[in-house]
This record gives C-alpha cells, sequence and structure tokens, in this order.
C-alpha cells in the first residue's frame, strides 16, 4: 500500500514547485526527479527530498506527478530500466503533465492498465490563472475515469487553487489545452489586426489599447499582449512555437473532419510571419522585435504611431463638456432597444426630447414615458438644439436625414447632428462635409456607443466621440448624460467610428473564436459547461466569450444584439481594410461566418447563434446540458453489481451500535422505503427523551420546513437539533447520527438546513449528498442527477421540478448544483464524489477509505443507480462512523432504508390492516401543483369517477378574494364532503388547477401556506371518521397530518404503493388508527393515484359466497341464509350480521322475486355491497329455467337449480344446463337431490312425495352436474316439523360429507326453522355449512304487525327488530358470529 501521505514528481518545472508548495501547505511530504538544478533547489528549500532516477521519485508515493513534454519521453521516464514503473504500486495515482497527442495518451494508459495494472491514470493540463481573482495562481484541468478521477481529485486539489475535472476517459485536460491555446492564437492575430486597421485609419495605437481594453472587444490576450506587443518586448522566433502548436490542433481537427476556419486563417497569418521574419531578421540573431514582422506584414508603421504623442480622451473629454453649453430640446430618431433607453434616460435627466421611430406602438410607449413625439423625423428635426440619430445602419441614417421627410432640411441653424449608429468612417467623413455645405453652420458629433441595451436605459454606455470642438462642445451635456465612459477621439470626425469599428472587429471575431472553440471542445468530448468555467479564467477569456457562450451553452439565441449586426459591422471592417489597402484574413473569415449564418436564417436571433455553422455543419451540440438518455441502455452500459448483499454486514454493525438514525424530513414524504418505524410531528425535549429510551435504531422527524421560509426553516432545524442534544444527554448510552431528508428532485432549503445543523452539531468530516430514490425512478450517474420518465432518463435540471417557483435551480450535474445553490461559496471542482464504478468494483470497504480519506468539512456525492449501491454505500458509510468520523447526509428516502437494513416489503392493503370493511368513503386531498400530480388526478378521475365523487376549491377565492369568499369556499368543501363520507362514498378534495404564483420565492410560499391552511381547515371542519386519507403532496399531507388531525406520533406501517408511504394516526389523534397515506407530489406514473384508490376503496362487488363457504369449511361453522321480502328484511340480516361480525346470504325466493322483482334484487345487492361484512346474494329454489336463466343476468352472487321435482336424469340434465351457463358468469351453483316435504312460498310438496338423498346417486349427480352446493333430503322439511319433531338421517348425513369432502362441494340444508340446537350443531360437525331459514324470521315478521303503531315507520321498525333478533340468535347458533 502505498503512503497516503507522499507525493512524487519526475521532471520539474516552475508550475511545479507552485504544485509543491501547496501540498506541503496541505501535509503532504515530497520527493522529486529532476536533473536541472534550479529548480531542484527550490524544491529542496520547501522540503522535498531529491530522488536520483524516477523510479526512486515513485516508490511509496501515494500520487506520482510525471512531467511528460515529448513522446519519446515516455520510453526513458516510465518503461525505461530506471523508469517509474520499476516502483509504481497498483493503487498509486499516476498523474500526466504532457503536452503529447491524446492518442498517445490513449495507448500509454491502455499499456499502464492492462500490461502493468496501473489502475489510476490521470492526465492534468497545469496552468496560471488568468482572472483578477485567480491571476498567477495555479489551475488544473484533469480528466481521466470516474475511479481514477475519485480517487486523484483530493491530491489535485491540494497542488492547486482551482480543479476541474472532466470525466470520462484520459486526454480531456490535453484538450483542453488546445481549446485554450486555439482561442489564444485567434484571439493574438485579431489584436494584430485590430491595431493595423486602427492604426492605418489614424488612430493612436495607445488610444486602441487604453479604450478597447475596458471596451467589449477586450480578451485576455489583448490586455496582456499589445502592449508588449508595442513596446518591442515580444521577439519574432515565438511564430515557429505558435506554427507548431497550431500545426498540432488543426491536425486534431482534420482526424475528426472538423473545420476550424478561423484557427485556419490565424495559422495562415502566423506562417506568413515565420516566412517574413526568415527575411528580415537573419541578422538579428532572434532579437528583432515581433512588430516589426507585422509592420512588414501589414504595410503599417506600429512602432511610429505607437511613438507619437499620446493624450487622455477621458481627460479630453471632461475639458470639453466642463466647457459645454445648455440644451434645451433634444431630438431622437430610432426608438429601437437601445435607442428607447437612451431616450428615456435623457428624459429622467431632464431634458426635453422629440422622438420618431417607424414602428408606432415604440412612440405610444415613449409618450407614455413622458416623451415628445413626431411623426417623420421632420418633425423631431424642428426647433432642436441637438439631433440624435441611433439607427442601425447608413442607410437608415441617410433616410433619416436627407429621405422625403428628412431632418436636415428643418434643422435650425448651428443645431448639432449626434451620429451614434456604427456606420463606416467614411460615411462619417462624407456626411460632414455634406452638412457643412447646407450652409447653415450644422455640426456632426460622431459618436458610437457600446454597452447594450441595459446600460442604455441607466446612462452607463461607453461613447467614443469625435469632431470639431465646436461641435462636441454643443452636444458635450448630452453625452455627458448618456455615458459612463466619454472618450473624445481626436483627429477629426470619423475618429470615434474608427473606434468602434476596431471594437467591433475584435468583438465580432470573439464571438466567432468562441464558437469555433466550444463546437470544436464538444466534437472533442469535452463538458462544455466545465470547459467554459475554465476558459473564463484562462489565457483564452474575451469580454464576449464570457458574455455569449452562456447562450450557446443554455441554447438560448433570444436576440439582445442580432447576428446581423455583425454581417453589416463585419462588413464594415472588410470594406475598410479594403479600403486601407489592410489585409485582414482572419476577420473577412469571421465574417464569411456571420454570412453564413444569416444565409442560414439565423440573422435575427442572437448573434451568439453564429455556432449553429458549426453545428449544422458538423452535427454537434455545443449546449451544455446532460442530454437525456434510454434508460436501459445506461443501466445495462454500468458494471455489474457488487456481488455480495451488505444487508446482513449492515443489520449486525447497527445491532452492536447504540447510534439512533434521526431523520429530520423536511416533508412527510420522506418515509417512503421504510416500515415498522414511528414518526414524531413535534420535538419537545420530553418526547425526543421518550423515544430515545425505546431505544429504536431509527426515528423520523416532520419538520415540514420545505413550507417555511428559508430565515424559519434555518431557526427550525437549530432548535431541533438543541433539543436533540439536551434529550440525548437525558439518557444513558445514547449517541445519534442526524440525516437531512430531502426532495429526491433536489426542491428544498439547501445548503441553509445544512449549515443551521452545522452550527448546533459542530462541524463535519464531510456533507453527504445522495437524492437516488429507485421507487420514484431517480438515478444518479457520473454525478449527474436524472429523473426517470417511462424509459428516458431526463436530466433533473430539465424537468418541471427544477422550474419550481420556491426552489428551482438549472444544474443537473451535482457538483455544479452544489456550486448554484450555495451561490459559489462550495465550488463545483471542490465537491468530491463515490462513482458507481467505486461502489460496483471496491465495495464497502473503497467506500470507507474514500470517505476517510476526505478533507474535513467536504462535500461529497453519492452515485447510485441501485438498492444494492445505496446499501453498498451505507455499509462503508457504517464502517467509517465506526472510525469515528462524522457525516451530515442531505439525501432522499433510499439512503434511510438501506443505512438501518431495512428489507422492503409487499405494498398495504386495507384488509392487511383490517379495515376492509368499514363503511365510511375514503377522504383524499389534494394540494399538490406539480404537472405530474395535475396528470394523477385527470387519470384518477377518469379511472374512478363512476365511484368517486369530486370537491374542487377555487385557489383564486382562497388567496385572491376577500376572507368572506375564502370563509364560503371552505365551508362549502366541509360540509359536501361530510355528506359524502357518510353516504359511504370515497371523497376528492382538490384545489383548482391554475397555479398561482408570487412575484418571488418568498410570495409563492406565503400562497401555498394560504391554500394549505384552507385545506387544514377544511379537513378540521369534517366530522365524518374517513376509512382512510390520502394526501397529496408533501405540504399538504404535513399540514394536515399535525394540524388538522392532531398527530404528533404516527406508525409508518409501510407503503400503499412503491414509494408512496402509510401511516397509522397515533391514539392522541381526531382518528385514531385511521391510515394515512401521505402521496408524495412527484412520485409515480399518470395511473399510480387511481391504482392507489382503486385499491382501498372499498369493494363495489358482492363477497364472493365460494369464499365464504370455504371459510366455514375451514372453521367448522355454518352460515345462514335467509329469505327476504322486503326492505326491513333486507336490512335485519345485514344489520345483525354486521353487528354480530358474520357473514350472511340474503336468500331471494321465485315467490318473493315475482312480488318484489328486480327493484328487491337491487336492494339486496346494494345492502351486500355497503355492508361491513361479507353478504352475498342467493337465488333460492329455481324450478323453472326461464326464472334461472333471468336470475344469472340480475347480478345474483348464487343459485339454486330445484330440479327435485323431476326423475333423476332430468334434473341431472336440468341442472348441468343451468350450471354451465352459472359458472361461466362466476355464479355458485346449489342443487338439491331428493326432496323436502312441507310448505315455501305457496310452493308445497307432499309427504308422499318426499323423498331421501340417495349417496350413491348423490356421487353421480355431482359429477355430472359440475354444482358447488347440495341441498340434502335427509328428513328435513319446509315449515313446520311434525308435533313428534324431526327425524334426521344423521348417518345418511355423515356419509353424504365424506362424498363432498372427495368432490369438494358444500353441504346445504333447508328447513332449519324448528330445529333443535342441538341438532343443528351436529349437523354442522357433519358437514353441513349453509342453512336456509325463513319460516321463523316470516313468523317474526307477522307477529310484529299484531300490535298495533302509530305511524308506518314504526311499523317497520318493529318489523326489522323482530326479524333481527331471530337473525341473530341463529347467527350464533351457526357459529359464525365474530367470522367475518
Amino acid at each position: 500500500m502505498a503512503s497516503g501521505k507522499v507525493v512524487g514528481f519526475v521532471g520539474l518545472d516552475q508550475l511545479s514547485v507552485k504544485m509543491a508548495s501547496s501540498l506541503i501547505s496541505h501535509g503532504y511530504a515530497l520527493q522529486a526527479f529532476e536533473i536541472s538544478d534550479p529548480t531542484i533547489e527550490e524544491l529542496l528549500k520547501l522540503g522535498g527530498t531529491r530522488c536520483s532516477s524516477p523510479c526512486e521519485a515513485g516508490r511509496d508515493v501515494a500520487a506520482l506527478v510525471v512531467l511528460i513534454s515529448h513522446v519519446d519521453q515516455i520510453k526513458d521516464l516510465i518503461f525505461g530500466d530506471e523508469g517509474v514503473l520499476k516502483a509504481l504500486k497498483s493503487d498509486t495515482v499516476l498523474i500526466l503533465r504532457s503536452t503529447i497527442l491524446p492518442s498517445a495518451l490513449h495507448k500509454l494508459e491502455k499499456d499502464l492498465a492492462e500490461i502493468h495494472e496501473i489502475a489510476y491514470i490521470v492526465d492534468a493540463y497545469v496552468s496560471h490563472g488568468r482572472s483578477d481573482a485567480m491571476n498567477g495562481k495555479v489551475i488544473i484541468a484533469s480528466s481521466g475515469r470516474p475511479d481514477a478521477i475519485a480517487r486523484a481529485r483530493p491530491l489535485l486539489s491540494a497542488m492547486c487553487e482551482k480543479l476541474f475535472t472532466f470525466d470520462g476517459e484520459i486526454s480531456g485536460a490535453s484538450k483542453v489545452k488546445m481549446v485554450t491555446e486555439l482561442l489564444e492564437a485567434i484571439h493574438f492575430i485579431a489584436s494584430v489586426e485590430a491595431l493595423s486597421l486602427g492604426t492605418k485609419a489614424g488612430i493612436h495605437p495607445w488610444i486602441i489599447y487604453d479604450i478597447i481594453s475596458n471596451a467589449a472587444g477586450n480578451s485576455w490576450v489583448f490586455k496582456n499582449n499589445v502592449p508588449l506587443l508595442l513596446k518591442g518586448e515580444v521577439k519574432h522566433h515565438i511564430l515557429k512555437s505558435l506554427v507548431k502548436e497550431l500545426e498540432i490542433i488543426l491536425d486534431m481537427a482534420k482526424s475528426l473532419t472538423f473545420p476550424l476556419p478561423l484557427l485556419a486563417a490565424s495559422h495562415q497569418q502566423l506562417i506568413q510571419g515565420v516566412s517574413v521574419s526568415t527575411v528580415c531578421c537573419e541578422d538579428d540573431d532572434d532579437g528583432t522585435a515581433l512588430i516589426k514582422v507585422w509592420e512588414s506584414i501589414y504595410g503599417v508603421k506600429f512602432s511610429d504611431a505607437a511613438n507619437a504623442d499620446a493624450y487622455s480622451p477621458e481627460k479630453l473629454a471632461s475639458e470639453i463638456t466642463a466647457d459645454s453649453k445648455s440644451v434645451k430640446r433634444v431630438g431622437f430618431i430610432g426608438l429601437g432597444a437601445m435607442g428607447f433607453g437612451m431616450a428615456t434616460h435623457l428624459l429622467s435627466s431632464n431634458f426635453s426630447v422629440v422622438g420618431y421611430d417607424v414602428y408606432k406602438p415604440t412612440l405610444i410607449r415613449f409618450a407614455n414615458a413622458g416623451g415628445l413625439i413626431g411623426n417623420s423625423p421632420a418633425e423631431v428635426g424642428k426647433d432642436v438644439d441637438v439631433l440624435i440619430i441611433m439607427v442601425t445602419n447608413e442607410a437608415q441614417a441617410e433616410s433619416a436625414l436627407y429621405g422625403e421627410y428628412g431632418a436636415v432640411s428643418v434643422l435650425p441653424p448651428g443645431a448639432s447632428v449626434i451620429l451614434s449608429s456604427t456606420v463606416s468612417p467614411a460615411y462619417v467623413s462624407q456626411l460632414e462635409r455634406r452638412l457643412h455645405n447646407e450652409g447653415k453652420n450644422l455640426k456632426l458629433v460622431d459618436a458610437p456607443v457600446s454597452g447594450g441595451v441595459k446600460r442604455a436605459s441607466m446612462g452607463t454606455l461607453t461613447i467614443m466621440a469625435s469632431g470639431s470642438n465646436a461641435a462636441l462642445k454643443d452636444a458635450g451635456l448630452v453625452l455627458a448624460a448618456l455615458s459612463e465612459k466619454l472618450y473624445v477621439i481626436k483627429d477629426g470626425c470619423g475618429s470615434g467610428s474608427g473606434i468602434k469599428m476596431v471594437n467591433q472587429l475584435l468583438a465580432g471575431v470573439h464571438i466567432a473564436s468562441a464558437a469555433e472553440a466550444m463546437a470544436f471542445a464538444a466534437r472533442l468530448g469535452l463538458n462544455t459547461r466545465i470547459l467554459f468555467d475554465y476558459i473564463t479564467i484562462s489565457g483564452g477569456t474575451s469580454w464576449m466569450f464570457e458574455n455569449r457562450v452562456p447562450h450557446m451553452l443554455d441554447n438560448d439565441y433570444t436576440p439582445y444584439s442580432a447576428l446581423d449586426i455583425f454581417v453589416k459591422d463585419m462588413g464594415i471592417v472588410t470594406r475598410e481594410s479594403s479600403s486601407w489597402k489592410v489585409p485582414l484574413h482572419l476577420s473577412a473569415t469571421a465574417h464569411q461566418l456571420y454570412l453564413s449564418g444569416s444565409a442560414a436564417g439565423w440573422g435575427r436571433q442572437d448573434d451568439a447563434g453564429v455556432v449553429k455553422v458549426y453545428e449544422a455543419l458538423t452535427g454537434v451540440r455545443v449546449e451544455g446540458k446532460p442530454q437525456a438518455l434510454k434508460k436501459d441502455v445506461v443501466l445495462h452500459s454500468l458494471p455489474p453489481e457488487w456481488p455480495q448483499d451488505p444487508l446482513p454486514d449492515i443489520k449486525r454493525l447497527n445491532g452492536i451500535s447504540s447510534k439512533v438514525l434521526i431523520v429530520l424530513d423536511d416533508d412527510p414524504t420522506g418515509t417512503q422505503t421504510v416500515h415498522d418505524i414511528e414518526v414524531l410531528t413535534e420535538w419537545s425535549i420530553q418526547s425526543l427523551i421518550e423515544q430515545f429510551r425505546k431505544s429504536p435504531k431509527c426515528f423520523f422527524i416532520l419538520t415540514n420546513s420545505r413550507s417555511l421560509s428559508s430565515e424559519k426553516a434555518s431557526a427550525l432545524i437549530r432548535e431541533i437539533c438543541r433539543n436533540l442534544a439536551s434529550a440525548a444527554k437525558s439518557v444513558d448510552n445514547i449517541d445519534y447520527t442526524v440525516v437531512l431528508r430531502g426532495d429526491s428532485t433536489l426542491r428544498g432549503h439547501f445548503p441553509e438546513e445544512a449549515d443551521a445543523a452545522i452550527s448546533v452539531l459542530g462541524e463535519m468530516d464531510a456533507w453527504i449528498i445522495c437524492p437516488f430514490f429507485l421507487q420514484g425512478g431517480r438515478y444518479t450517474i457520473e454525478d449527474i442527477h436524472y429523473v426517470a420518465d417511462s424509459d428516458i432518463l431526463l436530466p433533473a435540471g430539465d424537468t418541471e421540478f427544477a422550474k419550481d417557483a420556491s426552489f428551482g435551480y438549472k444544474s443537473s450535474n451535482l457538483r455544479n448544483w452544489v456550486e448554484e445553490k450555495t451561490g459559489g461559496r462550495i465550488p463545483a471542482s471542490a465537491v468530491e464524489s463515490i462513482s458507481i464504478q467505486l461502489l460496483r468494483k471496491g465495495g464497502p470497504d473503497a467506500v470507507c477509505q474514500h470517505l476517510c480519506n476526505l478533507k474535513k468539512g467536504s462535500v461529497c456525492i453519492v452515485n447510485s443507480a441501485s438498492e444494492r449501491d445505496m446499501a453498498v454505500f451505507a455499509l462503508g458509510m457504517i464502517k467509517a462512523e465506526l472510525m469515528k468520523k462524522r457525516f451530515l447526509s442531505r439525501t432522499a428516502a433510499s439512503f434511510v432504508s438501506s443505512r438501518i437494513g431495512i428489507i422492503s416489503k409487499p405494498p398495504i392493503l386495507p384488509k392487511d390492516l383490517g379495515i376492509a370493511r368499514e363503511r365510511n368513503g375514503g377522504l383524499i386531498v389534494v394540494g399538490s401543483y406539480v404537472p405530474k400530480t395535475t396528470k394523477q388526478v385527470e387519470e384518477l378521475k377518469l379511472q374512478c369517477g363512476h365511484f368517486l365523487r369530486s370537491i374542487e376549491v377555487s385557489v383564486e377565492k382562497l388567496v385572491m378574494q376577500p376572507i368572506e369568499e375564502r370563509e364560503e369556499e371552505i365551508s362549502k368543501a366541509a360540509q359536501l364532503a361530510d355528506v359524502y363520507l357518510k353516504s359511504h362514498k370515497d371523497t376528492l378534495i382538490l384545489t383548482s388547477r391554475n397555479l398561482i404564483t408570487g412575484k418571488n420565492a418568498s410570495e409563492s410560499l406565503d400562497i401555498n401556506f394560504k391554500v394549505s391552511s384552507a385545506l387544514v381547515e377544511i379537513v378540521k371542519r369534517i366530522t365524518t371518521k374517513p376509512r382512510y386519507i390520502l394526501a397529496k403532496g408533501g405540504i399538504t399531507s404535513s399540514d394536515l397530518a399535525t394540524k388538522a388531525l392532531g398527530a404528533k406520533c404516527a406508525k409508518i406501517v409501510g407503503q400503499a404503493l412503491a414509494g408512496i408511504p402509510l401511516w397509522q394516526l397515533g391514539t392522541e389523534s381526531r382518528h385514531p388508527g385511521v391510515p394515512y397515506i401521505v402521496f408524495p407530489g412527484n412520485v409515480g406514473d399518470s395511473r399510480a393515484l387511481a391504482e392507489v384508490v382503486r385499491s382501498w376503496t372499498r369493494p363495489t362487488r358482492l363477497s364472493s359466497i365460494k369464499d365464504i363457504l370455504n371459510n366455514a369449511e375451514k372453521g367448522g361453522y355454518a352460515v345462514g341464509a335467509f329469505n327476504v321480502y322486503n326492505l326491513e328484511g333486507v336490512e335485519a340480516v345485514v344489520s345483525a350480521a354486521e353487528e354480530e361480525q358474520s357473514p350472511a346470504i340474503l336468500q331471494i325466493h321465485p315467490g318473493a322475486l315475482k312480488q318484489g322483482g328486480i327493484p328487491l334484487v337491487a336492494c339486496c345487492i346494494s345492502a351486500a355491497e355497503q355492508a361491513s361484512v361479507p353478504i352475498t346474494v342467493h337465488f333460492d329454489h329455481g324450478t323453472s329455467k326461464q326464472d334461472l336463466v333471468e336470475a344469472l343476468e340480475l347480478g345474483f352472487s348464487s343459485v339454486m337449480v330445484d330440479g327435485s321435482h323431476l326423475s333423476f336424469n332430468e334434473n341431472a340434465a336440468y341442472t348441468k344446463f343451468i350450471s354451465s351457463l352459472a359458472h361461466s358468469k362466476d355464479i355458485l351453483v346449489e342443487a338439491e337431490l331428493g326432496r323436502l316435504s312441507g310448505t315455501e312460498d305457496d310452493l308445497t310438496v307432499e309427504e308422499y312425495e318426499a323423498k331421501l338423498t340417495d349417496a350413491n346417486l348423490a356421487h353421480k349427480f355431482i359429477d355430472e352436474t359440475g354444482i358447488d352446493a347440495l341441498a340434502v333430503c335427509i328428513g328435513n322439511v319446509h315449515g313446520k316439523y311434525p308435533a313428534s319433531g324431526p327425524k334426521l338421517r344423521l348417518d345418511l348425513l355423515k356419509e353424504l360429507h365424506a362424498l363432498s369432502l372427495k368432490k369438494g362441494v358444500f353441504l346445504v340444508l333447508h328447513g332449519a326453522s324448528g330445529l333443535s340446537k342441538e341438532l343443528v350443531k351436529e349437523c354442522i360437525s357433519l358437514g353441513v355449512r349453509k342453512f336456509n331459514v325463513n319460516t321463523e324470521v316470516r313468523k317474526a315478521y307477522m307477529d310484529s304487525l299484531i300490535t298495533p303503531k302509530n305511524d308506518l315507520v314504526h311499523v317497520m321498525a318493529s318489523a326489522k327488530d323482530a326479524m333481527k333478533a331471530v337473525v341473530a340468535e341463529k347467527i350464533h347458533l351457526f357459529g359464525s358470529a365474530g367470522r367475518a
């Protein structure tokens, strides 16, 4: 094992010395091999050790940095006799600082990995930062495979001020170097061209430098190299090295079939420079200044111009404005985006302004802003002191001044014209002469502007003005009012446009070069967002790069400055260069790129759209967003999962630890993956002490902090953490770990809650970020967080959740997300991560080692694509905690179940909780507004609308209308819900789907509170106890549980569906024991809500009579089948069954059906469906084929085919016919073999016609007919038994029971009325499972009518009570009481 605190170097330069110094400050020891004495001496002074060979430098080190400047060095430094391979361990990180081609790096990596088993190899491009903040500091771009980067990151971070990592494969850093050099080369040639054109136009080079270095045309190269160039401090010999570097890049582009026209043009300029320098500098021993070469090429005497007397344009402007005349009235032509801002700012500066624009709505806007308007340029030009022209081009300026209604003809004598449009210097010079020839002493100020729309409206533009002193003094106060920086350029009118032309040359080339660089980077496979961050602090940056590339990365071409403007402006550049005979190859190429973009139809889009030229030609996408991916393809591409199941070890280690996992849940949905755990909704110290005394492995505290403001959420977390600390001190041997459970789609108060927890709990070794949640389809792969949508993985930043009004974000890469949410306090480059490769190849021990090696206070992302990944991480984390490491985790739900070793169980159903037959309706409350919820509600109504009652609550009335309307809306919803729930109807209360948001996050949270509090009030006012409650949305479910239902503690019993927690409310709540389904707003597909409601609604179909009789067979009891004739009879049977918790059968005889008809059947079926115990409906004694066929269509659960009056063969055929029809409808069939004597419903069988069931024939009868139940004749009769009492053949019953068990049919005994209790019980013991009861119930009904009653309702009540008593008695006799 290599030493974790020793780093070796092979080859040193000045950057290496800086890296070494930084490592030492981080506590690392150093050893190095270098043949150059000066650099090794510097290392020794720092405390490093000198090595005699590369091999010695690589011995026992955690990392080895190898500097390779040429591919030929690889053989000696790495593979030679004293090369580093002789000493390297397999776990050493090899960091290659090289300038060799990516292909050579790939081959080297392959050889080292496959042949020499060196697993951790990264390449690093090390350079100096160039931004103001990073100037001169070491920055590193590194790349390699995820496991190598993960291992190297702490070391690389210790070497530099800023680290950029490009995951994927080695050579990314070399590619970053290529892109940076591409930009630097183009910017260098652009700077030379700009100086050439500007100087040729008569503008002092140092004036050009002073103005451009503070304008949009600036770049790092321009600002830092132009002074050296003008001073002659840059020598011509650098051209050859530049040419060589660019050849490498162009060769790479050629191999990729990728065009780099700007770089190619720059390369040709440099080649020409080499050619010229060979001639003009052959005797100068490389000492000739490079500026001499460019003078020869461009025909411009830079040196002479630079040495001419200079002046300060800003000072000159101050002098002129100090002596300027007052202006009474200003005319303004051209109220476009820039012009409107300028004109309205003049109004706010107390100028009287009259404006004109061809677009009439703009004139109305200007008038509304307080301006005067004219209907033509001529109307504007009357009586003005100063006329400003701010139009798009020369043609429009010409029309405004000299057109049919031009302003020149009406301008008063002595007026001044300020031309602020970007036009050519030649046009300005010509215009000045024409105005002079008008003979009215008209003066022209050439004053192009720069700065954009926002700065125009603020009066903070940069203005480059030129003209006569008289003209400048007349217009001075107006120019001063519009500008933050005002430059006055000498040498007459046209010089201002000359400076603007130079600025536009540079700006245009810089935008185009940014497009070329980013498109090339995309083709190279680099992460363009990370690259952008790198370039902005490197030598490749420019003002336009930093301003326009974000448009490219966001694929947003909203026109802040249209592409066609640069078609015009670069056209001015090329036209002027032709006029001045200055060859501008690079600028001309850039102009062609803009023309190509315009020709493709992108002219009116943002000028950053020039990148589309490259995208269209090559098929690349510069857009710096992770792309949507095929889920199956991605998951199958990952390495195999860690083979050993970590759960046994997790349970074992948790078992020996007294540490409690405390989950602070920012809404109730975090209980999505656990079961048999308690959740607290209040956190008093006493409540926490009680929890600790139970010695749980885990419990939840519902904070609901996501519904709070950031400040209140932070205060709440601090309060809970303080209470936890106090409670823990009161209980012996208690330690705990806090987890901040947050949203798996990255919404919530991060980092505020983490900061609040740390402020109480103390600094942690690391923050863990783990939003993986399998049940919700949330995966983190290569640090990018994805949300599954069917079979597609969408980057989280592209989902609806990222647009949340309160917690929105842009970044899908969790490193960038951390930087975004912390406002840059924690930069992306400082965020660590645990890769899927580490989890699946290294296992828990590798996780533990990685966590233990993290720098204290780090933030670490956990990648995960499966529950096994999560369990591997959890076990590694537990092991690290046993080594005294402390972590604060911000996670989704999956982490919690893995951390405590919970094994998932199937979804919980009503029958699992014993509420399957509860009668009241279930209550569904929907408050969530995410689009997913709205789709789920639509599907719920579609699938369940036939039994679901809906109440929509108007959000507008709750939030926007007077308090009286809010109260009325709340009251109406509560009253309706009560009615529906009491009517046994599942009831949906939902807020109207029109989303109302505030102007900011705080206002949106306030609106959410008003809506949520209204839902709380509605549920509070509902007096009926629901069968179950389902709350949709995190805030909604929390507020209902705590505020509406008064729950302080609940038990998490499991999930109603994957990812959907199910609680049982505690005894202190309004509805103790009621199931409470916490349905997150962001979980499940469009059908999930309907699926849960369907599984929890009361069954609307009849109970299965087969199940009822099967249970009776298993339990050794019988079920009563009671004949009913009216509503009172139906209610008597159901009411008695419910009170006695017994199954029962409602039985209709053909005579009763003839009188009661279909309404009687419907009444029975409805009562059975609404009953809280199993009730079925049976059609008895069907002697007519017609009656039975009709009965099969009426909804009966079972029918009796009575062919007992027929011969055996006729009976069998008759029964078989009906049996086949009934079984096709899943209806149970009972038949009779033998014949009972007696009378039932006017159907009489004489005693001489009666016959007992023949056991032998019963065998044959069952086989031939396929019946399910057999009504036997063993001496039983319908109606009353003779005075001598019943004479039952119990021996025959015993024989028939043996047969029934063999054949799988149930035995039925008709004529139970009049049997003694002893006989009934003996019949039950001998296998009778269904007793028909009619006579005694009828008698009770008839007897109740003898006593007169005052009202019909009293008659009904009396009859019902009388029958109910008989039914209850029989239920107890049959043994079915308590069996429901």
